[in-house]
Parts: C-alpha cells; sequence; structure tokens
C-alpha cells in the first residue's frame, strides 16, 4: 500500500473552506498516511471552463501540477472532484498520446518542468480510503460514532468516465455510501442522487438561476428523504450545496465534507473541522 501521497488542494478548500483542508491532513494522519505538500501548484485547472475554449492549454496547465508531483515521486490524491477529474483526464490523455506530451513539453520547458507521463497516477481520497486503507481499519479508529441520517452526493467528475476511472458502478454507485456507513451515519437514498449539484461546468458563474434551480430541487429531494445532512467529496459542491441555501428559502440543512466527518468521528478536535465557515451552521 502506498502510504505517501502528494496533496493537491484545489483552490475552493484553501481558499473558501480551510477547515476541509485541515480535516484531510489530521484524518489521513491518524490513518498512517502521509500527504506531502505540492509546492508551487497552480489550478487543476477547471475541467468545465479552461478546457472548453483550449485543450492544449489546459493540458500544459494540468501537466504543469503531474510534473510538479513527478519530481517528488509521488502520486497525487485530490480532495475535490473537479481536481479528479481535470489531472486524472489530462494524465489519461497524455499516456495515450505521445505527440501531445511533446507538445505539452514545449511549453512547459518555459518554467523549468517536463512532464514524462506514465509515471504518477491522480487519485481521490475516497477512492484512497476504501481500497488502499479499508473499511476495517477506517472502522478501528471511529472513537466517535455518528449516529445521523445523511444524503451523500457523488458529483460529476467522480467516477465518470467510468471506462478509464473505473471506481464504482457510474450509475448505481455505493463507494462514497460504504464510507460514511463505516464512521456510523446511515445512507438514506434520494430521488435524483447521482444529478449533478448544479454548480458544475462553469454553470454557476454563466447562469446562476438555472444553477440554482437545480440545487434547490436537490435540496428538496434531501429534505424529502429526511436527511439531517449533506455529505460531500468536492468543495465544489459543498460551496454549492452551503451558500445557495443562503438565498433559497425554506431549507437548512449543512453540509459536510467526508474528510470533516471522519475528523469528527475520529475524535479530533471540533474546532479543527472549521464547520464554523460554512453559511448553514453544523449542529452536533
Amino acid at each position: 500500500m502506498t502510504d505517501k501521497y502528494a496533496l493537491f488542494l484545489g483552490c475552493i478548500a484553501p481558499l473558501r473552506y480551510p477547515g476541509i483542508e485541515k480535516a484531510t491532513r489530521e484524518v489521513f494522519k491518524a490513518l498512517d498516511v502521509d500527504l506531502v505538500d505540492l509546492e508551487g501548484a497552480g489550478c487543476c485547472p477547471a475541467p468545465g471552463v479552461i478546457r472548453s475554449f483550449d485543450q492544449t492549454t489546459w493540458l500544459a496547465l494540468a501537466a504543469r501540477n503531474l510534473a510538479l508531483a513527478e519530481k517528488k515521486g509521488l502520486d497525487i490524491i485530490t480532495i475535490c472532484n473537479g481536481c479528479f477529474g481535470s489531472l486524472f483526464d489530462a494524465a489519461h490523455i497524455l499516456h495515450e498520446d505521445p505527440a501531445k506530451v511533446k507538445e505539452v513539453n514545449k511549453i512547459l520547458k518555459e518554467v523549468g518542468l517536463e512532464y514524462n507521463g506514465g509515471k504518477i497516477k491522480v487519485r481521490h481520497f475516497a477512492d484512497v480510503l476504501h481500497k488502499d486503507i479499508g473499511i476495517e481499519k477506517i472502522k478501528s479508529k471511529v472513537v466517535n460514532p455518528l449516529q445521523y441520517k445523511v444524503a451523500v452526493h457523488y458529483g460529476c467528475h467522480f467516477a465518470k468516465p467510468s471506462k478509464i476511472k473505473q471506481l464504482d458502478d457510474p450509475e448505481r454507485p455505493s463507494i462514497l455510501d460504504e464510507l460514511v456507513e463505516a464512521v456510523g451515519p446511515k445512507s438514506v437514498n434520494y430521488r435524483d442522487k447521482m444529478m449533478c449539484c448544479g454548480a458544475g461546468g462553469g454553470l454557476r458563474t454563466r447562469a446562476n438561476d438555472i444553477a440554482m434551480k437545480m440545487t434547490e430541487e436537490k435540496l428538496a429531494n434531501v429534505k424529502k428523504a429526511g436527511a439531517q445532512f449533506i455529505i460531500d467529496v468536492c468543495p465544489f459542491c459543498h460551496l454549492q450545496y452551503d451558500r445557495t441555501q443562503k438565498d433559497v428559502p425554506g431549507y437548512d440543512i449543512p453540509v459536510i465534507h467526508m474528510a470533516q466527518l471522519y475528523g469528527l468521528a475520529f475524535g479530533l478536535p471540533k474546532e479543527h473541522m472549521g464547520l464554523e465557515a460554512h453559511v448553514v451552521p453544523v449542529k452536533l
């Protein structure tokens, strides 16, 4: 088992929800996994925006991050679906197309970097928890079993494109539900569970009214299912659920990133989880 990874923080967590970063670091430390800072890393870059305009630019920016991890000789671990999707897809494309590697390296040469391609893997932290660490070890670390009904949100970039990621059944996944229930909560089923949070693909910026309608529909389904919390594995989904509720009346469903959930279950200091930074208060 790999017990050391290059931690890719992305943009949203350190800037808007630093508790997600803190919780991630402490949870993996408790699980005997060393997360090494990826100094100098930039945006992943956002898969729904830059890639849509210019693939070479997107690939070069992603490859820069991959090259930084390659210099450390470590696989990358992400705490965000968007970062995971962008970096994973870029690594896959470059692995399959040597011509694109040459094209990207011409750009990277200007900043003193080179990406060799195929030497490192891009991992989502939830996949590492499930496949590498395992449910039994996770259960052994629980000192504060959490007895809640929660709604798990998978998000768009976690399991898809399924043919290259091969994490789980993309239409009926179970990994996140199993990880949640390993620390106590009951994962409830709800209508349109696999629907986007509403923010993806730049929709939150380009057409926020539509994004809010999508989020409100998901919130309605979660509320109807009787969930006390929404559990996510992506800071951008996290932001969309949390921030939208201040503008949509009738909802008061706290949002918790899975790293924060694990921190609470592992008995780590509540003040380290950054729950006070949420728009919707997390009352435990």
